[in-house]
């Protein structure tokens, strides 16, 4: 049998004469992997230079012994007290000037060269202890890398090694200051050493800087683990690298980072304490494991699957019988092969004391174990079968992290969003049980018959080719109000009307528009009502055209608001506004039939359907994400096996559904 479940375990927490027990509980469950380490320098260099690694050889070699294996992860998100007393200068500092303090965790500049330096020495020293080791199957480099990082880190290595990234990138300071518009309010640059971090200004803030100093950020997170990658790959090289990734989280981007890793992790809290009112929901959980999946193109592992209360200062609720299990196949349902719980057993001491894990304070097992340990035992056999398998949709959504950080920076609507709106169309094809990919705006567009790219704001010619290219061949395109907006530097493009050269594929033209504040338009789609918000593109269409929605209300009331143009073999719809729900789920059903894309089956509200295929076999899994019973129905050629009563769900249940031959 392969690795498909496991937990992250923290030995150092407790005392030994525990950690047999914990082995023989873990391997009852059926788990096969703990990650360890990640936050333990201190314990593995209690003194500047001294390593000691006996503590975890004996529970890694502990751990073999009952069949589990061992994920390393390097320690550099928790630099130990004696390194931060004797090397103030690692402390990173925000945007206000203030120098974050010792006591949590990432309190470090990754740009510092004394950080540095000891980030390479104990990776070096873990790589070569552990290279030869049985038990040890591959690596995790820090710790969900840009958490608690957002408004760090602005001290003078940081802002050296953005003046050396932008020299790099222009050249000279006058391609700088050209690129950044630094003639408004007297912002030009003599020479590179001027150039400042974006702290905080009097008033206002250079939007093109902005985006640059996003990208550094970026940037230089990614080369962090590379450094730490090399060293693994020198001295590992049969074991995997990975990492823990935050769903849409923007501070990296995760395309770029995924370029130095074997697979991409997630850390998966369908109940995060942290989150607001819409976390939880089905269709939320499923677009942060389909953006993960997109990372890079191909099977992940949940490195952190939520097993029970999450908290720190505060709680978020208790998982309902069931849930637990249903998010864990939820995440092997959009491509998860390994599925790696936090935590093993809730922790009694910092800030995680009511971050509950699958055992209680207590150690002792009870509802949780046995839930996870039932669902493993009936999953593991089939995520055997399953493994490798990815779903294949036919709808890509354009996910790219500098769009966002340019709206970000200047949302004009304060709620429109940019992962949000992603989320609002992802959520219109779910609602149809209709699976989606997203994919980079460098990504593969020729696989998807219905591509749709929202708020294309920042654009170059290389991009507004692929999107021609896409259509030229047959693809059906779906284009969004503030397309075109800026080019690369973010600066706005004044050599045509909106959308730029992107008018000759969507057959017109933005005159003019209005952003909406705290109202709502109307608008006509197929002879029915609707309401749209936070913005609207007011079209001027051109000849051949067609007008399929108009706005009903405000000046603008009789003007188009969607149009279809045909373009080469395909066509490209443009969305000036932002539809509500009801006009969205009207205008995906419409978008999808016209391009003869099928739904998976139908269910009830509250029931998920997605998909796994390898060679000619097709697994579907039905998902109950209420607690009251729910039906669906699919082709009957699928077989069930997994569940009780196919086509009948109860609460929270999970079915899985095979058929052999696609042909």
């Amino acid at each position: 049998m392969g690795i498909h479940f496991g937990v992250d375990y923290y030995p150092e927490h407790w005392q030994r004469d525990r950690w047999e027990t914990d082995a023989e509980l873990m391997k009852e469950m059926g788990l096969a992997v703990v990650r360890m380490a990640e936050f333990s320098w201190h314990k593995l260099e209690p003194q500047e230079g001294k390593y000691d690694f006996a503590w975890l050889d004996d529970a890694i070699d502990l751990l073999g012994r009952y069949g589990i294996r061992t994920i390393v992860g390097t320690p550099t998100a928790a630099p130990p007290a004696w390194m931060v007393n004797r090397y103030l200068e690692i402390l990173p500092v925000d945007r206000e000037g203030r120098v974050r303090g010792f006591g949590g965790r990432h309190h470090d500049c990754q740009s510092n060269a004394v950080y540095r330096g000891f980030v390479r020495k104990i990776v070096t020293a873990m790589a070569v202890h552990y290279k030869d080791n049985p038990n040890v199957i591959g690596w995790q480099p820090d710790n969900e890398l840009g958490n608690s990082h957002h408004d760090l880190c602005m001290c003078e290595s940081c802002r050296k090694n953005f003046q050396g990234w932008l020299e790099k990138k222009y050249g000279t300071v006058d391609r700088l200051n050209e690129a950044w518009g630094n003639a408004f309010w007297s912002q030009e640059y003599n020479e590179f050493s001027e150039v400042f971090t974006p702290g905080i200004t009097v008033t206002g803030e250079n939007p093109s800087a902005m985006l640059d100093w996003k990208c550094f950020c970026s940037d230089l997170i990614v080369d962090f683990m590379k450094e730490q990658t090399d060293i693994i790959r020198k001295y590992c090289p049969n074991h995997f690298i990975t990492h823990n990734y935050m769903g849409f989280a923007d501070k990296v981007d995760y395309y770029d980072l995924g370029k130095e890793l074997d697979f991409v992790s997630h850390d998966q809290y369908p109940g995060g304490f942290f989150a607001d009112e819409s976390h939880g929901r089905g269709d939320i959980l499923a677009s942060t494991l389909d953006v993960v999946r997109s990372y890079k193109n191909k099977n992940f592992w949940i490195m952190e699957q939520q097993s029970g209360i999450t908290g720190w200062e505060v709680m978020g609720r208790a998982p309902a019988p069931g849930q637990l299990s249903l998010w864990s196949l939820q995440s092997v349902a959009h491509g998860a092969d390994a599925v790696v719980y936090f935590r093993w057993r809730v922790c009694a001491m910092g800030t995680e004391q009511y971050w509950h894990g699958i055992l209680p304070h207590s150690g002792n097992p009870g509802r949780r174990y046995y839930e996870l340990k039932e669902m493993i035992q009936k999953a593991a056999p089939l995520m055997e079968k399953m493994e490798g398998s990815m779903p294949a949709p036919k709808v890509g959504i354009v996910y790219s992290f500098r769009q966002n950080y340019a709206l970000q920076i200047q949302p004009q609507n304060p709620n429109m969003s940019y992962t949000e709106q992603i989320q609002e169309y992802y959520r219109a094809f779910y609602d149809r049980q209709i699976p989606v990919d997203f994919v980079p705006d460098d990504g593969d567009f020729g696989k998807y018959k219905l591509l749709v790219a929202p708020l294309q704001y920042l654009m170059n010619s290389e991009l507004e080719e692929r999107y021609f290219r896409y259509v030229k061949n047959g693809g059906h395109l779906v284009l969004t109000m503030r397309t075109g907006v800026k080019d690369e530097t973010n600066i706005c493009m004044t050599d045509r009307e909106l959308p730029g050269r992107l008018s000759e594929l969507t057959g017109s033209e933005v005159l003019d528009y209005d952003c909406l504040r705290d109202a709502r338009v109307s608008a006509v789609f197929q002879n029915e009502s609707h309401t749209a918000r936070n913005w609207c593109d007011i079209i001027t269409v051109k000849e051949g055209a067609e007008v399929l929605a108009v706005y009903a209300s405000e000046f603008y009331a009789g003007e188009p608001c969607i149009t279809k143009n045909e373009y080469g073999q395909g066509c490209c719809y443009y969305i000036g506004t932002e539809p509500d729900e009801a006009f969205m789920a009207a205008l995906v059903r419409y978008m999808t039939d016209a391009a003869g894309i099928a739904a998976l089956g139908n269910a009830d509200e509250g029931v998920e359907l997605a998909a796994r295929e390898k060679a000619d076999r097709r697994w579907i899994f039905a998902m109950n994400h209420t607690d009251r019973e729910r039906t669906y129905s699919v082709d009957s050629s699928y077989r069930l096996v997994y569940g009780e009563e196919a086509g009948k769900l109860n609460g929270y249940e999970v079915q899985i559904l095979e058929r052999e031959d696609l042909r």
